[in-house]
């Protein structure tokens, strides 16, 4: 893999209504890394305080309960999300939750890119459907 090959990239972002992450939810991510299923881009947190206000918080700010140790992503940082985007998500979370924002490559599509490529093949398109949508879309078919 060459320096200018990238797999596809997504990002995610999950409310913890409590206000802070636990060690199982850093486990996880960790894990998908550890296999090489993604690399992580930036690792951002917000929280939304009781005035609606929202802000971004370094990860030495967090409050973990179970002693997370999130300093393996300390630096990472895409610049891919702006603030509309930080303020979208922001929206989006109540009031003393606080927003995990986790943007991502995608390393197995590298693979599949390089077996296509060898085959004559080309990755052409990205994108996401939302679950919602595939329920929904499903649910026409059972209709039919």
């Amino acid at each position: 893999m060459s320096d200018d090959e990238m797999g596809s990239i997504g990002y995610l972002a999950a409310e913890f209504p409590s206000g802070w992450i636990t060690e199982e939810d850093v486990a996880i991510l960790l894990d998908a890394v550890d296999r090489r299923i993604i690399r992580v881009l930036d690792l951002e947190f917000l929280t939304k305080d009781y005035d609606g206000s929202v802000r971004r918080l370094e990860l030495h700010e967090l409050e973990n309960p179970d002693g997370v140790d999130l300093g393996v992503w300390t630096g990472a940082y895409s610049g891919v999300l702006d603030d509309s985007d930080m303020a979208e998500i922001g929206s989006s979370i109540e009031p003393g939750s606080l927003a995990g924002i986790v943007i991502y490559e995608n390393l197995w599509t590298l693979d599949l890119d390089a077996v296509l490529h060898g085959h004559g093949a080309r990755l052409i398109a990205d994108g996401r459907i939302e679950p919602e949508d595939l329920v929904a879309a499903l649910d026409q078919t059972d209709d039919r």
